[in-house]
Order: structure tokens, then C-alpha cells, then sequence
């Protein structure tokens, strides 16, 4: 993202921060340390006013913003002491094969390596689900497998069928 920053005479300092294509969230900080923030939506359109903030609600708003009050886990920099297995979460619809058959006779880890460590359904989890549990329309299996395997895996629950090669 790149930032561009300008001094604004009279009026204190400008903030203008790519959002992609030609959007840009502009941020004008004034002397008296008043902030606007603005929205513009192109490169020749005017800006549109969202809102403005005293100092102290900018820097509150700002360390929100930051993290200071709750850390998300971001994804992509994620570490999981698993090896090479990961954790997938796969959604059955009605049509699904499996649909109306337990996990011991879906068969599920034997065709394509995976466990199924927990199911969702609705609001209820079901934590390590054991083999007589069924397998509902709507459900949300949660499985742990190698890429590969959760790649087999999904193609089991949305095509009923399986290319054990990858596996």
C-alpha cells in the first residue's frame, strides 16, 4: 500500500493511502489536532466526508486499529506444531453422498487419509466425533490430513467419489 503525505498551509498535514484501483482514504490532521477522514472513490471524483475526531477519540480509534486491544490471528503467518497436516473445514449439502451414513461407514479415513476431528452442526460442536456419529445435511466436517489428503477429501464429500492417486 503506498502512502502519500502532503503539508496542507494553514491547515496542518494530509494523509492519502491507496485502497486499490483508484480509491484513496485520505486522513487530514489539522494544527489543532482535529482529524477528518475521507473517502475517494476515484481519481477524478470528489472526496466524500465519513467522519471527524478529536485527538484523543483518533488515537483510541488508532490503537484499536492497531491491535492494542485484541490481537486477530492473521492466517497466513499461522504456525501449527502439525507437520505437514493441516486443518480443514469442509461444508455438506444435501446432496452430498455421505449424507445419512456414520463416519464408520463413510469410510472416510481409509479413502482418503484424513480424521475427522470434530463436526459442526449449527450451534452444537461435536468434538472427536466418534464412528456410529452420522453425518447430517448442513453439517461442517472439520478434518485433519496432509494437503493432498484434504484435497481427496473434499472431493469425496462434494463429488462422492475419490482419486486415492493423490493420497
Amino acid at each position: 500500500m503506498t502512502i502519500y503525505e502532503a503539508d496542507v498551509p494553514g491547515v496542518g498535514h494530509k494523509f492519502e493511502l491507496e485502497l486499490g484501483g483508484d480509491k484513496r482514504l485520505i486522513v487530514l490532521i489539522h494544527h489543532d489536532g482535529k482529524r477528518e477522514v475521507y473517502l475517494r472513490p476515484g481519481e477524478n471524483q470528489d472526496s466524500e466526508r465519513l467522519f471527524s475526531l478529536t485527538g484523543k477519540r483518533a488515537r483510541q480509534l488508532g490503537s484499536i486499529l492497531e491491535g492494542a486491544y485484541f490481537q486477530p490471528v492473521e492466517m497466513d503467518d499461522i504456525q501449527v506444531p502439525l507437520g505437514e497436516a493441516i486443518i480443514e473445514w469442509v461444508d455438506v449439502s444435501p446432496s452430498a453422498s455421505l449424507v445419512g451414513h456414520s463416519l464408520r461407514d463413510a469410510n472416510i479415513r481409509e479413502q482418503t487419509g484424513v480424521s475427522i476431528i470434530a463436526i459442526q452442526r449449527g450451534e452444537e460442536t461435536i468434538a472427536n466425533p466418534q464412528p456410529n456419529s452420522t453425518i447430517e445435511a448442513d453439517d461442517i466436517l472439520v478434518s485433519l490430513g496432509t494437503r493432498a489428503e484434504q484435497r481427496a477429501f473434499t472431493e469425496l464429500v462434494e463429488t462422492g467419489e475419490t482419486d486415492t492417486s493423490q493420497t
